[in-house]
């Protein structure tokens, strides 16, 4: 570079801001702050994290300090130079630079595009009805400050605690046994309240005043999901549909041609922030296949070495040793490697590509033995589930030295006995699995065919009996069960699970109840999701009642299979896995952009079996403005690295060329649609709006520039104005005189 000659500080600032004026000739606006003003409260917000490596300077909240420059004044120039003038520059170039976005005039519908915009605000508005309010269940107890878990996670120690509390394992007395009765009617528990206390009208469509039931029955549910696939199958729906999203997506590419520079501006001008320290959240990852394979491989290796003589299974009434499981598979530790393990799926080439029994294979190592799977990776076998607690453990210090990854993982409950939850959570106390960084999810396989076949089950309600009556069992008396009622603090929601590409019949809007479902032949997805929904409903309210903290229902749904299971969930689901036969159909994906119902897709898990990468719908999810995020499904299938979730974020920006800002927004979703504290959410992300139950943006926290959020969010305004006020912008004469009424008073 050329030699410049020495100026003072604030010369050269005034020389930068005469350059970046020649640049971009726009006035600043007098209620922006000062560059200057700008980098104060950087640097003096993030003190902290600059002299620690990272941490919050204060907790959500608190007020600046009172030694802050008033706006329009500079504090003293400082002394780091061009450094702190590269900032300062940044910041000052991104103020000159306006927002800039096309702006559509008023949609004129004909009378058909009328009847479809009527019908999506009716189906939003039953969505809405159905969804309960989550905002309001308690969260935890004993939750942390942000500040202090942070603080305490800088300490280099992983420390034992979950998001949700400081101390989990500590037994909790303060719930008392209520005098509820619940029983299971038609598939559906009903809770009744003591007698004399009154709950109100009863939730359940006709039942007796005060119990707690759904609110709707299943021929009602089931009639609404018709109803949308009557919407789908409409041309002209699918028409209007296909049209704005397509207008979605355009204006979101001319968006991003006109605001670049300054979304660039904005990222460069915050100090410490990018991609690589922005929290993200792993939303969608199933716990026994949390690590990755060479991890898993150096673990089995470590135990053969260290516990070879120890009993791990029984086999034809003979217990045997981790030596004597390699002698009877004909092996030695010497022996073992990645591809004798072969549990990658893409191992041979299109081996598992539509081949959902081929893929669960995978999970048993070595040519399908399911020896080594009961002994490392399940957590209910002769030793306890204690090597798979190990081998967590460590995956939990891999998540705690990246400090800014987070993970949901899935364990499971099959619904074949009473006692599940129970064993479930003693494995959980006695193993101290818990983390900072880690929430759990319970997924529900859909495997009752399978468990009647076995004679575990009769029918189909003893498969949701043997689920949920020991969660309200709990609700009603936590002393009964200790170590559950910990544990389910820990929980944050129920997923459903299973094959979906699987042949099924499509549920009818008349179905047999499910003590009279004693078939052979399974349950379709509609069915699970009904029944799992309207208990999960329930409970939630008996645990608001309790005060206890309740569980969203984020099923997979979607990647494969008929468009009726996405229909079910955008009725039920606070959230959907996978998702990506939305692009099968325009009139879903607006309505699911409309009510932006969270979907956590994995391209690379999906191109291992149902859709190849390049087709996946992602990049045109997220251009249109659905509420999306990624993760990584099974990395112990599917990746290579020790971080799964960054080497999802690094393929999808090199594959879609996501800038900097399209990866941090992905990044932002992601928290969003976990099941962390709001607490931290709120640090995280930005400050909680309890009136509409949604997140600002800090940019110091999230490295979004707030340009981007306005502009998702004046679109998602202008889509929802379109379906709610509908006749504004009708053809007929009366609509139009009462538009042009409406322009003329409002001087337009």
């Amino acid at each position: 570079p050329r030699a410049v000659p020495r100026t003072t500080p604030e010369e050269a600032l005034q020389l930068a801001r005469a350059a970046l004026l020649e640049m971009y000739p726009v006035p600043i606006q007098d209620a922006v702050a000062t560059p200057s003003q700008c980098a104060w409260e950087h640097e003096h917000r993030h003190e902290e994290e600059q002299a620690e490596g990272e941490g919050p300077g204060s907790s959500p909240g608190q007020a600046l300090s009172p030694s802050r420059p008033p706006l329009g004044e500079s504090p003293a120039p400082s002394e780091s130079g061009g450094a702190r003038l590269a900032l300062e520059g940044a910041a000052a170039a991104a103020a000159t630079i306006e927002y800039r976005r096309v702006v559509l005039p008023g949609e004129i519908l004909t009378g058909e595009e009328l009847k479809v915009v009527r019908a999506c605000a009716r189906f939003l508005k039953l969505r809405r009805a159905l969804l309960y309010p989550h905002q309001h269940m308690p969260e935890g107890i004993r939750a942390w400050d942000p500040a202090e878990l942070e603080r305490c996670a800088r300490q280099g120690e992983r420390p034992v605690a979950s998001p949700m509390s400081s101390r989990p394992f500590e037994m909790q007395h303060e719930y008392a046994k209520s005098g509820h009765c619940f029983s299971m009617v038609d598939g559906v528990v009903v809770v009744t309240p003591p007698d004399g206390l009154d709950l109100g009208p009863s939730e359940n469509g006709g039942g007796n005043p005060g119990q707690l039931g759904p609110p709707c029955t299943a021929n009602e549910f089931f009639s609404a999901m018709h109803g949308i696939l009557q919407l789908m199958g409409s041309p002209g729906a699918n028409s209007f549909a296909h049209r704005r999203l397509r207008l979605l997506r355009e204006q979101f590419r001319i968006y991003a041609m006109l605001n670049s520079d300054k979304e660039f501006l904005c990222q460069r001008a915050v100090p410490h922030r990018d991609f690589y320290n922005v929290r993200k959240v792993d939303t969608h990852v199933h716990h026994s296949a949390c690590m990755n394979q060479k991890h898993l491989l150096r673990f089995i290796k470590k135990k053969i070495r260290t516990y070879g003589d120890r009993p791990v299974i029984v086999r034809d009434g003979k217990a045997l040793s981790l030596e004597g499981v390699l002698e009877s598979l004909g092996l030695t530790s010497y022996d073992l490697s990645i591809d004798l393990l072969d549990m990658h799926a893409h191992n041979q080439k299109n081996s598992t590509f539509h081949r959902f029994d081929k893929f669960n294979a995978k999970f048993n190592p070595i040519a399908g033995e399911a020896r080594l799977r009961e002994v490392f990776l399940k957590t209910d076998n002769l030793i306890g589930g204690s090597f798979l607690a190990e081998v967590t453990k460590e995956v939990f210090d891999d998540l705690q030295a990246s400090k800014y990854q987070m993970a949901e993982y899935r364990l499971s409950v099959y619904g074949k006995t009473r006692d599940e939850w129970s064993r479930l959570a003693s494995w959980w106390w006695e193993h101290r699995v818990t983390s900072t960084h880690v929430v759990w999810l319970v997924q529900i396989p859909k495997l009752y065919h399978l468990w009647r076949s076995q004679g575990h089950i009769k029918c189909f309600q003893d498969m949701l009996e043997n689920i949920f009556l020991p969660l309200f069992e709990v609700t009603r008396d936590p002393g009964a069960d200790p170590k559950l009622d910990a544990f389910l603090k820990s929980v944050v929601g129920i997923d459903m699970v299973d094959d979906e590409s699987a042949p099924e019949r499509r549920v009818a809007k008349n179905m047999r109840p499910p003590a009279e479902w004693d078939v052979e032949y399974n349950c379709p997805f509609a069915y699970y999701c009904y029944y799992i929904y309207a208990n999960l409903y329930v409970l939630n309210r008996f645990r608001e009642e309790r005060g206890l903290s309740g569980f969203a229902f984020r099923p997979h749904a979607g990647e494969a299979g008929d468009l009726d299971h996405l229909a079910s969930a955008f009725l039920a689901a606070d959230g959907v896995a996978h998702g990506v036969n939305l692009r099968r159909s325009p009139v879903l994906q607006y309505l699911f952009y409309l009510a932006q119902i969270p979907v956590y897709m994995s391209p690379l898990s999906n191109n291992c079996l149902f859709l190849d990468y390049h087709k996946s719908p992602f990049p045109e999810f997220f251009e249109t403005g659905l509420s999306v995020s990624l993760s990584t499904d099974d990395p112990l299938l599917i990746h290579m690295t020790k971080e799964p979730l960054v080497e999802e974020y690094s393929i999808a920006a090199q594959m879609w060329k996501l800038s900097v800002t399209d990866m941090c927004e992905i990044a932002r979703h992601s928290v969003l649609h976990s099941g962390f504290p709001r607490a931290l959410k709120e640090h995280w992300t930005g400050p909680y709006d309890p009136v509409t139950g949604e997140f600002g943006n800090d940019i110091n926290a999230t490295n979004v520039p707030d340009v981007r959020l306005r502009f998702r969010r004046e679109l998602l305004q202008e889509e929802r104005g379109l379906v709610n006020n509908e006749t504004m912008f009708s053809e007929d004469g009366r609509g139009t005189k009462r538009l042009r009424r409406q322009l003329d008073l409002n001087g337009t």
